[in-house]
Parts: C-alpha cells; structure tokens; sequence
C-alpha cells in the first residue's frame, strides 16, 4: 500500500534583490518537503502575494523597498495573526532583531548563516516553531532589558552621532538647550552610556538609528 505523499512547507521569498531570491529559490527547492510558491520584491508586494498564496512561511529581507521588514511582517500578521514569518538578512544588531520580534516575526536568522541552518530555520518555523540562534537570542535578550528611546531621544541621538554640538541640537530641533540636555541625561541612562562618545557607539552598534538619521 502506497503511503501518502507528506505535505510541503509552502514558502514565499521576500527579498529586492533578483540574485537573491534567485539563489534562495535554488538552495530550498533541494530539499524534498519544500515548495517556493512565490516571490516578492517590496514590502507591499510581500503582503498582497501572502493573502494570495497564503504560504506556510514567509521568508523575508530587513531592507526593502515601500515597506521596510518589520512594517511588512506588522501589515501581513494583522491580516493573520498566525503567519509564520522567518527575517532572513545580513545585520544581526539588536534593535534589528528586537524590531522584527516586536513586528510579530517568528524567527530572525542570517544571510551568512551555513546551508544547513538556513534549511532547519525555515523548516523550523514553517512547521509553526520559532527559530533564534544562541547569539541572536542574546540580543534580543539584551535589548528586551533597556527601556526603549522616545521619539524625541531619538531624534536627539541621531544628532549627536553626526557630531552635533547641544547647542546645534537645540537650533536644529527647535528647542531649548536645556531641554537638550535633560533628554541626553534620558538617553545615556537608557543605552547605560558614560559620555556622548559611548553612546554614539553603542547606538551604531545596536543599529539604533535609521537610514536617514
């Protein structure tokens, strides 16, 4: 008696570049219980394609064009709140990882990661499970510890990395100096940063600040 066909793990790929998804299209189809149903090229597209397919998971870029990773996973998890939704990327900062968590993603792994872990990552949450590597967990671990910034201390921050004076931040802001300073006062608390210096690194190294900042 012929035993019946396991049913594969559905899988749309979300990534900007062709190459990409190209490649990823040709390492996943290699293995027997997947099939990639789709591709999408933006954020936008990744979420009309999801209510289309309706895939198992969601393979999905950090850096995309008209929705970024997170807004898309936010967009398609309110469509349905069980979307199994992988980040696949090449930044593993914590405030990338903490993001993407907070969007509702399922699991965050990286680009570099060896073939056999990529595999076991989309099997992993294409089955329904959740997938965050030893040093990824750390981080979100880590970043789930620290209060977030206000969108003010933001903004502040991202004017001290470009090298901005308390004053210039003021000007720049449209507030008064000291105001400035009680919100540095905020923000080096909350990064536990000793001086501007220490937290101009730390907010590189944690990808604390947008593209445009």
């Amino acid at each position: 008696m012929k035993l019946p066909a396991t049913p594969k793990i559905r899988i749309l790929l979300v990534d900007d570049h062709f190459v990409v998804r190209l490649g990823l299209a040709d390492l996943l189809s290699t293995e027997s219980d997947f099939d990639v149903v789709g591709e999408a090229a933006d954020g936008e597209e990744a979420v009309r394609m999801f209510l289309g397919f309706r895939p198992d998971v969601v393979v999905m870029d950090f850096e995309l064009p008209k929705l970024d990773g997170p807004e898309a996973v936010a967009a398609i998890r309110l469509e349905d709140s069980a979307a199994c939704i992988l980040m696949l990327t090449v930044s593993d900062a914590e405030e990338s990882v903490w993001r993407a968590v907070q969007a509702g993603a399922s699991g965050y792994a990286l680009k570099s990661s060896p073939r056999e872990d990529l595999v076991a990552a989309v099997r992993t949450v294409g089955t329904g499970g959740e997938y965050f590597p030893p040093a990824i967990a750390a981080k979100l671990s880590a970043r789930n510890s620290r209060p977030s910034l206000s969108p003010r201390e933001n903004d502040v921050l991202g004017c001290l990395v470009r090298g901005l004076a308390n004053k210039e931040i003021a000007d720049f802001l449209g507030l008064a100096e000291p105001t400035i300073k009680m919100h540095l006062v905020s923000v080096f608390e909350k990064l536990g940063a000793r001086d501007r210096t220490q937290a101009a690194m730390l907010a590189v190294k944690r990808g604390l600040l947008s593209a445009g900042q």
